[in-house]
């Protein structure tokens, strides 16, 4: 079981995905995220208000068996498999601590924005609605999310992907240097 609980070396995980993309692409499938909540909606029956929603998603439920999977792998693994911590680099704690986040390094998510009682304060709501708006308007905008992009897209040595993995790293620089520090410093 050590070997489940611990996080595996590149030259395990890396080839185990690129055995997962080698299939993919053998039967004509993209991986990706974002696709799977485009599937969702029109299967939702989203196709009557957008057409962008308007396409056969019977030929892509692949799509939700693999959202399915991602969310109950992610409970299993977060309530059974796991001591609930992550361990991060000592300057990013101090750098945490100087936002306000004391709790880095002793929970996934930092429980001064994600807890009960973080929720209770319209600014954190105000901030999660507009994270989620510009990161699902992000997504449509470049043509797919980060897993799509940087697993699928790179791996077909696609250009358009290249170009927006630079984006997103360029983009989370900008967000956790200049942008994070304005809205939690107080």
């Amino acid at each position: 079981m050590n070997l489940i609980y611990e996080p595996w070396p590149w030259y395990v995980a890396g080839p185990l995905i690129a055995l997962t993309m080698f299939i993919l692409l053998y039967v004509g499938k993209q991986f990706g995220l974002s696709s799977n909540l485009r599937t969702l909606c029109s299967a939702s029956g989203a196709g009557k208000a957008s057409d962008f929603f308007k396409f056969n998603w019977k030929e892509e439920r692949w799509n939700l068996i693999v959202m399915i999977g991602a969310v109950i792998g992610g409970f299993i693994a977060s309530q059974f498999m796991s001591n609930n911590t992550v361990e991060i680099a000592p300057s990013v704690v101090e750098t945490l601590n100087g936002y306000g986040i004391y709790s880095a390094g002793e929970a996934y998510m930092p429980t001064e924005i994600f807890s009960n009682e973080a929720l209770s304060n319209p600014l954190n709501w105000l901030l999660l609605i507009t994270g989620g708006f510009l990161v699902g308007f992000g997504a449509r905008y470049a043509g797919g999310c980060t897993s799509g992009h940087a697993i699928s897209g790179l791996s077909n040595l696609q250009l358009p992907s290249l170009i927006a993995v630079i984006g997103f790293f360029a983009g989370g620089l900008i967000m956790i240097h200049f942008i994070y520090p304005l809205i939690f410093i107080s």
